[in-house]
Order: structure tokens, then sequence, then C-alpha cells
């Protein structure tokens, strides 16, 4: 069935208008941001089966290619759910004030942070950028997806640190494995962002390791359960 078969009282466009956004469900709501549908469904009927599958919180973890497939094989559209999920979060993160708390430990990172990394199926790092009062000015994720090598290159976060002006750094990724003990790797690339920091002047805070309910600081050598 296409949109235009569909009784015009009850098309999404229709109803936002006579009656306001609140009176759509989420479903009806993605539809008009798609637009329009594919060859085999209309975009309601996209934009249900989207959401039953996977729901809101759970589509950005598809990835740009697997979304494009699962709508359809359209990249647009695959494009346009990624970037409504991020504009959902600088809203969210706008209407709270930004990142207006002095990181205290690694337990404020972890509380930032945790819901975004916790249960992310590819590994992805962030840098952490902080002004003299050791507020957050910008966070930049770095890699997605790294299996093996380096986990980013000192190169990489100390220029955006320079950029920003940013008087400290903090390094935080997840294991998708959901231990949050570091690994070899993990403990190499700590030594080498120290080093990078105490060339160009920029102290390197800590390299924070989030895993499931868990998260181990290099900075206070120790797993915290939480």
């Amino acid at each position: 069935m296409k949109i235009k078969d569909i009784p015009f009282y009850n098309r999404p466009g229709f109803k936002l208008t006579k009656n306001g956004v609140g009176s759509l469900d989420s479903a009806e709501l993605l539809s008009i941001i798609f637009g329009v549908g594919n060859k085999d469904e209309n975009a309601i009927e996209l934009s249900n089966r989207l959401l039953k599958k996977y729901n809101l919180n759970k589509l950005e973890h598809l990835g740009l290619d697997e979304l494009k497939k699962e709508c359809g094989n359209d990249l647009v559209k695959a494009l346009k759910i990624l970037s409504l999920i991020e504009l959902s979060k600088r809203y969210n993160k706008l209407i709270k004030g930004g990142y207006n708390e002095n990181i205290r430990s690694s337990k404020d990172v972890f509380n930032i942070f945790n819901k975004e990394l916790s249960n992310l199926e590819k590994e992805k790092a962030i840098g952490i950028y902080l002004d003299v009062k050791n507020k957050i000015i910008k966070k930049e994720v770095l890699s997605i997806g790294i299996l093996d090598g380096s986990l980013v290159h000192p190169r990489e976060l100390f220029n955006i640190a320079i950029k920003e002006s940013a008087k400290s750094v903090i390094l935080i990724h997840n294991h998708p494995s959901g231990d949050c003990n570091p690994s070899e790797e993990d403990s190499n690339l700590t030594k080498t962002l120290i080093q990078a920091g105490n060339l160009v002047g920029i102290n390197f805070l800590d390299h924070i390791i989030i895993g499931r309910n868990c998260f181990y600081s290099f900075k206070e050598d120790r797993l915290v359960r939480v």
C-alpha cells in the first residue's frame, strides 16, 4: 500500500499538521523523515519494521552499510537515520547545559560516556579535550571497529588538542567483550600517549576502558565495577 492510498486523515503529515507532532508514534515520525519508502514498503511500513526489529536506541549500532541494507539499499535513508540520532544526542546535550561538570575522576568520565560506549558491538575510541578547569571543551571519535594494531595514533589525538587549545586530554574506549581489563596493546598505547603529551606540552590525563558494568583507569591503575 502506498501512502497516497491511506485515507488522508490517517497520513502522518496530515495528523502532524492537524493535531501536532505529539500525536504521531515513532514510526510515523520516522516515516516523515524518510519521505518515501522503497519498492516493497511505504515509508510507514519501513519505519515500523526497523523500529520493531531494532528500536531507535539500537539503530546506530548497525553502522552505515548495515543500515543501508535494512533500508532497501537506500544510502540516503541510512544517512537520515544516523543524522537524526546524532541531532538527538546534541539536542539532549544542549538542554542539559552541555558538558558543564568538572572532570574530577575517572568515574565522572564513565558516568558521561557509559551509555554511549558500553553496549557497542565494535570498539570505539574517543578523545576528550579539557580546559584549564577540567571542563570538556570537545569530544572527537578517533576510531571505530579497530581489531588489530594501534587504537589511535598520537598525532590524531594531539593535533585536535592543539587546535582546540586544550590543557589536557583523556582517551576513552570500550571493550565489546564486556571485560574492561587492559590488554598489552592498551598499556603500550598509554605509555606512548603519555610520552607524546610530554613532548607537545599537553597533559595526557588518563586512558579509560569501559566494559559491561565496569571500567578501568590507567591513571588510577584500577578496575571499578559499578
